[in-house]
């Protein structure tokens, strides 16, 4: 039987996590919405296990989670107007954008798009935990695809007991929608999925 992982409270030290973080491992933590599962967007094979474990086809980008706006600089290409319009409503806040990738993402983090969704949560612990690593985080909700998303750190456990190194607890949330997503990579904006922002809000 597989142990269980490290359990560290949301409120804690979250340095315990960088060694799993660069040694590829997986981390479930909380977010604004629902809880999410982290690790390296630089690291491929991380990336790769993490798809895995969540059985996430491999044709369906990675979004990621950045811990301060001057992150932006590496996942994302360029930033156009209506990009950082958005950016200055809505950050913090569960909105992803959908940016250029920068040329250092690898394909897997982007499935061979050339483009790669952000968000700067307003869950200031997952905001911290990003800028503790002193990195971007993946995003991907902690469930096995096709699975509801998980919304405490019980569900995470339960789905992924042995699978992940680490996990952040933050108790139960209370969203019932993820982030709204929104393209900016052309001229008009191109609403992808609405979520906690609703579309009305933004158009």
């Amino acid at each position: 039987m597989n142990d269980g992982p490290l359990i560290i409270d949301a409120d804690a030290d979250y340095l315990p996590a960088i060694e799993i973080f660069m040694a590829g491992g997986i981390i479930a933590y909380p977010t604004e919405t629902f809880y999410g599962l982290c690790v390296n967007p630089f690291n491929a094979d991380a990336v790769q296990a993490l798809y895995r474990l969540k059985g996430r086809p491999s044709s369906s980008p990675m979004p990621l989670i950045i811990g301060g706006i001057s992150m932006i600089r590496f996942v994302a290409k360029e930033l156009p107007p209506q990009a950082v319009q958005l950016m200055k409503r809505f950050w913090p806040g569960p909105l992803t954008i959908v940016l250029k990738a920068a040329d250092s993402l690898p394909d897997s983090v982007t499935a061979g798009t050339g483009t790669i969704g952000v968000r700067l949560p307003g869950c200031p612990n997952a905001r911290r935990f990003s800028n503790t690593l002193g990195f971007p985080i993946t995003s991907t909700s902690a469930n096995p695809s096709g699975e509801k998303p998980a919304v405490s750190a019980e569900e995470v456990i339960e789905y992924f007991n042995g699978s992940i190194g680490a996990l952040i607890d933050g108790g139960s949330l209370e969203s019932k929608k993820g982030s709204t997503i929104v393209d900016a990579t052309g001229e008009k904006l191109v609403l992808i999925r609405e979520g906690e922002i609703p579309s009305s809000g933004i158009f």
